[in-house]
């Protein structure tokens, strides 16, 4: 399963031309994709006109909607968060974290074009897209 990150979505979404928008593009209908619910929000919030909102509400609900969460997940995150930190890394978004540790903990693998995931896949183990 590859959850798509809402860096990737946003541009996709836009029309722009990216290596992760080509390979998202060329994944559709070839591989199993999915997101996170807040991954669903992060996308939508952005949309201004709601006939555009609805458009893009009605394509991501096509594909399995994952909760990211709970305490588990939670308590992983602070954890991955805190590792990062003994790193000398400052993991920015909290959003980020939790998004990262989903996917590192259900095994998934997570196509980004968000600079902020890059530790996470050098110190923790995250599986990306390669383009």
């Amino acid at each position: 399963m590859w959850i798509v990150d809402s860096s990737v979505w946003i541009d996709y979404f836009n029309g722009t031309n990216s290596p992760q928008t080509d390979v998202l593009h060329a994944a559709l209908g070839q591989q199993e994709i999915g997101l996170g619910d807040i991954i669903l929000c992060e996308v939508l919030q952005g949309y201004r006109n709601q006939k555009d909102f609805e458009r893009a509400r009605q394509a991501l609900l096509q594909f399995p909607i994952y909760t990211v969460g709970g305490v588990e997940l939670a308590i992983k995150s602070a954890e991955n968060f805190r590792a990062l930190r003994q790193q000398g890394i400052t993991v920015r978004k909290t959003i980020d974290c939790l998004i990262a540790t989903f996917v590192i903990e259900r095994g998934f693998s997570l196509l980004h074009s968000d600079r902020d995931f890059e530790p996470f896949e050098t110190y923790l183990g995250l599986v990306t897209i390669r383009y």
